[in-house]
């Protein structure tokens, strides 16, 4: 099939490598706002597995053509629209192209976060003679590649059989192992996406609430989650306490719902609460600081391990460690930084600053002269570290596990004094 795919966020980079990988004739337009020469340089897409590789592949192969403008393209049997909700003015200027006007019988696929409705809207600007389906976005950053070429499920949106009918064709060569298709109203598919974020958000700030009560009352939250998760009514998934969780699609998709529910006239303190707890919890690891040294933080210097928002990603965007960065420099706290892969966009936020150093390859150097180590983003190099040397490093023998992957009694073993959420570990009760 011929395919335009529009948009430079993670899922247009990715759609348009599958989609040319698997034999479809993609024309890839990117956003004005990241056109290819700025967005074939920018980290959080480099260092995606796979996804530069299949990319140049599609180039060299001619069945990707990556365009400068829209006047460029052929006539496409299907529109792929993968935008920033910042970005829907582009949508509808897109679609009201004379390009299109005199076609019949396109596809528009939106695979963007808009408001609910918004594809029944962008259709609407088309005309009747083309057609349209819901393809909410539910990559994984850090494997969007896995998760676009072999999906757990996909929601589908469309209230006509030609939309299902194309886009299963479009997809067949990711859907040969099962079902991947819930199929439901354009609608609905916008809602559910928004819906199961909302979930998944409302889990995690749970329990970080039942984190913050056993730290309270003396309770290692480890085993309260082991026995929630072992009931079968609520199972393991998301139930991990921690520093607070960031992303720039989990954040957007939580403000998305709660703007959902306040338009259509009902107001939801659920979400207000979640998110607000969220952002408290980014703070977590500063008040275990602050308490463990009597609010006298000057001149002291802490070491960070990690700024991405999660493993495997590039991005800080609504990341814990910028909340937690502010607080610190506030307080005339230094900050040694170990990251593998954000470095670079944290400088690019802040700025270079005399109290900021960063590392991208030896997370040791970042504890050398520190006085205490914050673990923010659990990238798989941090969880073996050398405890006795990190016990040597580190002035105040003090670790402070934002995402509890560390064994508290272990560590206390090795002399440190350990600090979780919800659990804790000193040398002298053991």
């Amino acid at each position: 099939m011929r395919v335009l795919v529009y948009g430079s966020e993670l899922s247009a980079a990715t759609a348009a490598a599958a989609l040319a990988w698997v034999g479809h004739h993609v024309q890839w337009l990117p956003h004005s706002d990241a056109p290819w020469s700025v967005l074939s340089k920018v980290d959080w897409l480099r260092s995606e597995p796979q996804l530069i590789t299949h990319l140049e592949q599609g180039l060299a192969d001619g069945t990707l053509q990556i365009l400068e403008r829209l006047e460029n393209a052929d006539i496409p049997e299907v529109i792929w629209l993968a935008l920033s909700p910042a970005q829907r003015s582009s949508a509808s200027k897109l679609l009201e192209d004379p390009l299109f006007a005199d076609q019949r019988g396109i596809v528009l696929i939106n695979n963007s976060t808009f408001p609910v409705g918004e594809t029944e809207r962008l259709h609407a600007l088309m005309g009747t003679q083309h057609t349209s389906v819901a393809l909410p976005d539910t990559l994984e950053e850090g494997r969007a590649w896995d998760s676009f070429t072999r999906p757990a499920r996909r929601l589908l949106g469309c209230d006509d059989a030609p939309g299902e009918q194309i886009t299963r064709e479009l997809l067949r060569a990711f859907n040969r192992r099962s079902e991947v298709f819930q199929c439901m109203p354009r609608r609905a598919a916008e809602l559910t996406k928004l819906a199961i974020n909302g979930m998944l958000a409302t889990r995690i700030s749970y329990m970080n609430e039942i984190a913050g009560l056993a730290d309270t009352l003396g309770v290692d939250v480890e085993h309260v989650r082991q026995g929630m998760g072992g009931d079968s009514r609520i199972g393991f998934e998301y139930l991990y306490p921690g520093c607070g969780f960031g992303g720039p699609n989990f954040s957007r998709d939580l403000i998305r719902l709660a703007d959902v529910q306040l338009q259509s006239g009902r107001y939801s303190a659920l979400l207000e609460q979640v998110m607000d707890i969220n952002e408290q919890k980014k703070e977590t690891l500063f008040r275990k600081l602050w308490s463990h040294f009597d609010g006298e933080l000057a001149g002291k210097t802490v070491a960070i391990w990690g700024a991405a928002f999660k493993p495997g990603t590039a991005r800080i965007d609504h990341a814990p460690v910028l909340t937690l960065l502010e607080a610190l420099w506030a307080q005339g706290a230094r900050v040694q930084l170990h990251d593998p892969a954000a470095v670079p966009a944290l400088h690019a936020l802040v700025g270079e600053r005399e109290d900021l150093k960063t590392y991208t390859h030896d997370p040791y150097l970042a504890c050398e002269g520190a006085d205490v180590l914050m673990l923010v983003t659990e990238w798989k190099t941090y969880w073996n570290p050398d405890w006795h040397r990190l016990g040597s490093l580190l002035n105040a023998k003090l670790v402070l596990d934002g995402r509890n992957i560390y064994d508290p009694e272990f560590v206390a073993s090795c002399g440190l004094m350990y600090r979780g959420i919800g659990r804790r570990a000193d040398p002298k009760t053991l």
